[in-house]
């Protein structure tokens, strides 16, 4: 945890504490956030053991988070911050397409959603609608949730992705890091067994044959490059 680069705050600035295991991200965000006259970085983390200790400490406004750090996810920490700390603003940002990880993080309890690649600008524009008590995702997003909520599209017709469990999903992106079974059930804290019983379920789901095919697919989805074709 680093707090040494915080900003010199104002009176009126709101603290945001960055969680992601890339320094070359955390500074370039620092940059960007503490150049602001209404925010500053109050302090970094680069998992999430060191990220809970940062809020406790530091009291930050908002939670900027990445979904893929080493350890427990930054998922598992928006699940867990929706508990000890439900007041706090959280805004994920990530390299995973929207369409397959805010609708998910958004009912952990993540207040908004946006992509790595988008400029500087609208990050900010994210930030600060979150800390004003409101939920951002793109206009795109926007639509295909309203469009759930509104009946006019099944949550599970769009994509097998939707239909996997919590848990199913983060055995997924655990493989898609390489990690073995023996590997993510120390991390999720399952028996061996119990995360081979998730490997068939998400070969099933994902109409998968073997676990070459589910490896693959795992691995492309996480890498943000899609997931080929079975």
């Amino acid at each position: 945890m680093n707090t040494k680069r915080a900003a010199r705050r104002g009176p009126a600035q709101k603290k945001i504490l960055v969680v992601d295991d890339h320094p070359i991200l955390r500074e370039g965000l620092l940059q960007s956030i503490n150049r602001q006259p209404d925010l500053a970085v109050c302090g970094e983390a680069e998992n999430a053991s060191q990220a809970l200790g940062a809020i406790s400490k530091l009291r930050p406004d908002l939670v900027l988070v990445d979904i893929s750090m080493p350890g427990k996810s930054g998922f598992e920490l928006v699940k867990d911050l929706q508990t000890i700390h439900p007041e706090l603003a959280v805004l994920v940002l990530s390299m995973h397409d929207e369409s397959l990880y805010a609708e998910r993080v958004l009912r952990a309890g993540a207040r908004g959603y946006i992509m790595k690649h988008e400029r500087p600008k609208k990050l900010l524009e994210a930030i600060r609608h979150v800390l004003a008590g409101k939920t951002y995702v793109s206009e795109k997003m926007a639509a295909r949730i309203l469009d759930v909520f509104s009946g006019r599209r099944p949550l599970s017709a769009s994509a097998p992705l939707e239909q996997l469990t919590d848990r199913e999903f983060e055995v997924l992106h655990l493989i898609g890091r390489g990690k073995n079974s023996h590997e993510i059930a120390r991390e999720l804290h399952l028996s061996v067994k119990t995360v081979d019983a998730h490997r068939t379920h998400l070969k099933e789901k994902l109409k998968l044959k073997n676990s070459l095919q589910l490896t693959r697919y795992a691995v492309c989805w996480a890498e943000g490059r899609g997931v080929p074709a079975a």
